[in-house]
């Protein structure tokens, strides 16, 4: 299992749009409306890199984002 965080800034007067959207896809287990440098936070959760990207690939191609950054969890042993 892969986690990962994907920060995302989109156009004003988008947001309710965007998080209506992105709430119900497939593999993402949050999603937090946020101040500051980003507006949402959404934390995907996939199998596989392979389904991870395509999950990120289709956040960043929703109508009005206009910024995507994504960092990776990893388990420290």
């Amino acid at each position: 299992m892969v986690i990962a965080v994907t920060m995302v800034n989109v156009q004003p007067g988008k947001e309710k749009v965007f998080y209506n959207a992105v709430k119900g896809m497939e593999n993402v287990r949050d999603v937090i409306h946020v101040f500051g440098e980003f507006d949402f936070v959404v934390i995907v959760e996939a199998k596989d890199l392979n389904e991870l990207n395509r999950t990120v690939d289709r956040i960043r191609g929703m109508d009005g984002v206009t910024r995507t950054q994504t960092v990776i969890g990893a388990e420290i042993e």
